[in-house]
């Protein structure tokens, strides 16, 4: 169950953000053969004055951290990170240069689900 936290520049419309979720979503599925709809995700929107990026970004900017269990290959983060780029492009022609992912990987016994620790489910 990997969470999502995405975060844009303000100003984007509803469907703009829901075509955004639904992208990062499929890509997850696609690259990590995962459950439809097995994914938390957060979209933030921050006032350009609050979000400082590099220079030569757009306003299309996002910056997408994926957190997720640990034990992954790099290939499969190398196709999560490929298949999330294109679908935004795809979708939203958001161009690669302004899309940054960062994965992070926790163990098992980093993560609680109703109550219990998932190295245990």
């Amino acid at each position: 169950m990997p969470l999502a936290r995405i975060e844009i520049i303000k100003g984007q419309s509803q469907e703009y953000k829901s075509t955004l979720l639904k992208s990062v979503h499929d890509g997850l599925v696609n690259a990590l053969s995962m459950k439809e709809g097995n994914c938390s995700q957060r979209l933030y929107e921050l006032d350009e004055f609050n979000f400082v990026r590099t220079p030569g970004k757009t306003e299309k900017f996002t910056l997408i951290e994926l957190t997720i269990f640990s034990g992954r290959s790099p290939e499969v983060k190398k196709e999560v990170i490929v298949e999330i780029t294109r679908l935004l492009g795809e979708r939203l022609q958001i161009a690669p240069y302004d899309v940054v992912v960062v994965i992070k990987d926790q163990p098992r016994e980093n993560w609680g689900f109703r109550g219990i620790q998932a190295s245990e489910l």
